[in-house]
């Protein structure tokens, strides 16, 4: 099976031929490699007879088993395993274009998390809510509250508030300097904001292609246009088999009703019927990174279930068992089974695959919400602070107090009405 044995010519050659000879190197024995009988890796028969590997190393008919050999309880009952030399898990392989992907209706609101849209909103209102008050506050704004009319009401706030997230010019013009230190910020939030949002949005265009609508075996399962199946006999169906989990077993009924369709002898026929579509093949990840890596159409699904290892098997009480799985952690600490795994991993894909995306999370926009309350309030304060300047000035000239003028003042700028001007006189009937 590729990449672990090949043959080459007359040689055999691969991962497994390159740790057998590894180990041979480093506890000085000599060996002679049989293909095994019957091509199977290992299962009880209807007999109750190991088939595979398993039954030739049973009937000691050999006396190491190396190859991609799966550690499972049933297994390890017959036969013993050394130290894992590969950790894998179950996956899902996929083509990459598979399975059809519909836009949704608000793709537009993806580039941020729901309680980041939230957020926004309620910056808004907040925002023009001071912007109100800071207006009404403000002498410079509003010098005349019983004469003039306050051009920053509530709804001409929101107006301005809208029309700079949009870039646009609108009035009313702020004229004092609190208001326009809360507009100010405002624009800089704004400024900010639309960056993130173009950013990301754009992020999210370009890496759309690469999204998989099938992330998870939950999923594999709802989904109706693909069928999906694994290598029948092997450890990963009778994972599922045994599994207690509700998705994995209707994964496992789903397939036993299909098992003449769904189910594959070798990962060559699997990885096939992948290439030409509507097959999603559930298997060792290893292999099924290996199929990705030699074929660029295919594309592994992110979870993986049953982490499990890869091991060499040697009859019960077998001396070799010990000395093989030192020799296996010397040569993982040694570096020497990563640098087989590149070498026979190694991809043929000229693009790596992007990072997945992801919509931005509030925590990733928090400082731009505090420079946000931070200039808000110094925009309450410098309002504050100019209407208090003009209650002193107005309680130098009167007999009355600083304190009482800018209450006054500040429940005068606060009234419910938005304009105080007076209505004209009416004008006086002519005389007959």
């Amino acid at each position: 099976e590729d990449p672990y044995v090949m043959v080459r010519s007359t040689e055999l050659e691969g991962y497994c031929i390159d740790l057998l000879k590894a180990l041979a190197a480093a506890l000085h024995f000599s060996y002679k490699v049989k293909v095994v009988g019957d091509g199977q890796y290992g299962a009880i028969s209807a007999k109750g007879n190991w088939t595979g590997m398993i039954g030739e190393i049973i009937r000691q008919e050999a006396d190491i088993a190396v190859a991609p050999l799966t550690v499972t309880s049933a297994r390890e009952e017959v036969v013993s395993f050394t130290t894992p030399f590969l950790q894998t898990g179950i996956g899902i392989l996929l083509r990459k274009d598979s399975v059809s992907q519909e836009t949704p209706l608000f793709h537009f609101l993806a580039p941020f998390s729901k309680e980041t849209w939230t957020g926004l909103l309620l910056a808004y209102v907040l925002t023009c809510l001071c912007l109100c008050l800071v207006a009404r506050l403000s002498p410079c704004e509003w010098s005349e509250p019983k004469k003039e009319e306050n051009h920053f009401t509530f709804l001409n706030s929101l107006w301005f508030g809208a029309g700079a997230l949009a870039f646009q010019g609108v009035a009313p013009r702020p004229k004092a300097l609190s208001v326009r230190v809360v507009a100010a910020i405002w624009w800089l939030f704004t400024l900010a904001l639309v960056a993130a949002y173009i950013a990301n949005f754009t992020a999210l265009l370009s890496s759309g292609s690469e999204q998989l609508p099938i992330q998870t075996f939950e999923d594999l399962l709802k989904q109706r246009e693909l069928d999906f199946g694994t290598l029948d006999g092997s450890s990963t169906y009778y994972y599922f088999k045994n599994s207690k989990n509700p998705v994995q077993q209707l994964i496992y009924e789903y397939m036993d009703k299909r098992r003449d369709y769904v189910l594959v002898k070798t990962y060559q026929e699997a990885i096939q019927r992948v290439l030409e579509g509507k097959f999603a093949f559930i298997g060792e990840a290893v292999s099924l990174d290996l199929a990705a890596a030699r074929h660029c159409s295919l594309i592994r699904a992110p979870e993986l279930i049953g982490a499990r290892g890869f091991g060499i098997a040697t009859p019960k009480g077998s001396p070799w068992t010990p000395r093989l799985s030192v020799a296996v952690l010397r040569l993982r600490e040694a570096g020497l089974l990563e640098q087989l795994r590149s070498r026979w991993w190694q991809s043929h894909c000229r693009q790596q695959p992007r990072e997945r995306w992801a919509p931005l999370p509030p925590r990733a926009l928090a400082g731009l919400f505090v420079a946000l309350a931070a200039g808000l309030a110094l925009g309450v304060a410098a309002a504050l602070l100019e209407l208090s300047r003009r209650s002193r000035r107005g309680a130098a000239h009167g007999q009355r107090s600083c304190c009482s003028i800018f209450m006054d003042e500040l429940c005068m700028r606060l009234q419910i009405t938005e304009t105080t001007r007076p209505s004209p006189e009416p004008s006086a009937k002519a005389s007959a």
